[in-house]
């Protein structure tokens, strides 16, 4: 039998060589996967407030969390969602940059973003600070028109619906409009309100007059998926999402 003369240093060195030249292989693999970035924006709905035993507060079980696990399920490590839902705020704020704890206009903020897509949901401030249908298309509009500008891909969402009729009827023309803008600029739409107020049981599912509890933010994020999880694939796939039918 033929005698294994090489050195312990040598049979090291061969091991690491073999090593390296495996992780070489394997990296450039694993960097030329693509990632998709999302961020979401919007008011308290966004953020993901409910409300239980008269307290009020953001929650983990948000829409925004469930899109993100449900996405990762699908597709791993390279899809990830951002939540930059913020409470109390309106489209017009986040456009001009006026919004609680930000002091950046949209523009401004989008064009310094990696994000490929960003969700829009607002509407339900609107109706509380009594804004007009117009003054939310205006601001809707710009929101969008600049995300196109900059390369994104803006999905939109309408509201879910408010338990009290007086103001569920003002946001449901606020819900008109963002359905008139996804037409009009060619950008998919999440119509929650259109899906939700079908549903017979849905004010049962909210924690007061407008936050949805747990098991409510569960099915917008579905809804969301719907609509989403298709553009994150074209992404994936190498080509850049393009979306021109709707809900």
């Amino acid at each position: 039998m033929k005698q294994n003369t090489q050195s312990p240093r040598a049979i090291v060195g061969a091991l690491l060589l073999t090593t390296l030249i495996a992780l070489s292989g394997a990296q450039p693999a694993r960097a030329a996967q693509r990632e998709v970035l999302i961020e979401a924006y919007g008011d308290s709905t966004t953020l993901g407030i409910s409300c239980s035993e008269g307290h009020c507060g953001p929650r983990v079980q948000n829409a925004v969390t469930y899109l993100q696990d449900a996405l990762q399920s699908a597709h791993g490590w390279r899809v990830s969602v951002t939540n930059f839902g913020v409470g109390g705020t309106t489209a017009s704020q986040l456009r001009d940059g006026t919004e609680r704890g930000h002091g950046i206009p949209w523009k401004t903020r989008l064009a310094a973003s990696s994000a490929q897509i960003v969700t829009i949901n607002y509407g339900i401030n609107e109706v509380m600070h009594g804004q007009t249908p117009e003054q939310f298309y205006d601001a809707e509009t710009d929101l969008v028109v600049t995300a196109l500008a900059l390369g994104k891909l803006p999905v939109l969402e309408t509201a879910n619906p408010m338990p009290d009729g007086r103001l569920n009827a003002k946001l449901a023309a606020m819900a008109s409009m963002t359905r008139r803008i996804a037409t009009e600029q060619h950008v998919p739409l999440v119509d929650q309100f259109a899906y939700i107020s079908a549903l017979p049981d849905w004010k049962a599912m909210m924690s007061d007059g407008a936050h949805p509890k747990p098991e409510l933010y569960r099915i917008k994020a579905g809804q969301d998926f719907n609509v989403v999880d298709p553009l994150v694939r074209q992404i994936l796939d190498g080509g850049k999402a393009v979306h021109v039918s709707h809900q």
